[in-house]
């Protein structure tokens, strides 16, 4: 007599992923590795460019919190630095894919460690309030370690720089920048992705780099917000640390 076969499936569960936390997007190793970088400074705007800032006024910058409100960091000497606690400012005009030229410097007295050290950051395409939006990093790097995709230069928590090409606190250092917006379809689905190349202090740092979507402190990047033309935005991040100063910003639409 032969009996029945029978089958038992077991039930199948789908694992959960576990929350996602900072550390899960910072990545360390392999380090950066440290060149020192040509002497000279910045350059002066060709005739084309639009000129951010002039060294007298903030005139093309807004508050983000309030954008009707004139941008309220502190101008002196030739120099803007940022206001601690007022907050993120942006351009009053909008761009799409533009070579952008800026210099930052980190203050000679500046204090703190890892990412509480001289933290700021150009936001290449700025997509709503706050920290919305392409994050370059900007970060005193001179002997200061961090994780790798979060120093200067980085596209922050998706691409490490090539190397770092910091200057040591007290100098100027400047990024050029060129940056190709991304491109969506009319459904708001991804089209194009934003591409940007970096030389800091004359050195190329990220390389036709393909960002993966606005920059996100926890989690992954997702191009989830479709849009246009958006303004620049300067960064006050709010560490304790000794605030960091601007100068010569310029812009050349594409």
């Amino acid at each position: 007599m032969m009996l029945g076969v029978f089958t038992f499936a077991k039930a199948q569960t789908t694992p959960t992923p576990p929350k996602m936390v900072p550390e899960m997007t910072e990545f360390w190793e392999p380090e950066v590795k440290v060149i020192t970088p040509g002497t000279g400074a910045g350059t002066t705007a060709p005739s084309d460019a639009i000129v951010l800032f002039d060294g007298k006024d903030l005139s093309q910058w807004v508050s983000v919190k309030d954008p009707s409100a004139p941008a309220p960091w502190t101008v002196n000497k030739g120099v803007f630095t940022v206001k601690k606690g007022t907050g993120n400012i942006q351009t009053k005009q909008s761009f799409q894919d533009y070579q952008l030229h800026i210099e930052w410097q980190i203050p000679a007295n500046i204090t703190g460690k890892s990412q509480a050290r001289g933290n700021s950051g150009i936001f290449l395409a700025s997509i709503g309030n706050g920290d919305a939006g392409y994050e370059l990093q900007v970060l005193d790097s001179y002997n200061n370690r961090t994780y790798a995709n979060g120093q200067a230069g980085s596209i922050y928590k998706q691409f490490r720089p090539l190397v770092n090409a910091m200057r040591k606190p007290g100098e100027w250092n400047v990024y050029d920048v060129v940056f190709t917006a991304p491109r969506f379809k009319e459904d708001g689905s991804l089209f194009s992705p934003a591409r940007v190349t970096v030389i800091h202090n004359g050195v190329i740092i990220q390389n036709n780099t393909m960002i993966k979507g606005p920059t996100q402190y926890i989690g992954i990047p997702d191009y989830n917000q479709p849009h246009g033309k958006a303004p620049i935005k300067l960064q006050d991040h709010g560490d304790p640390s000794e605030p960091i100063s601007f100068r010569n910003i310029w812009i050349r639409e594409l």
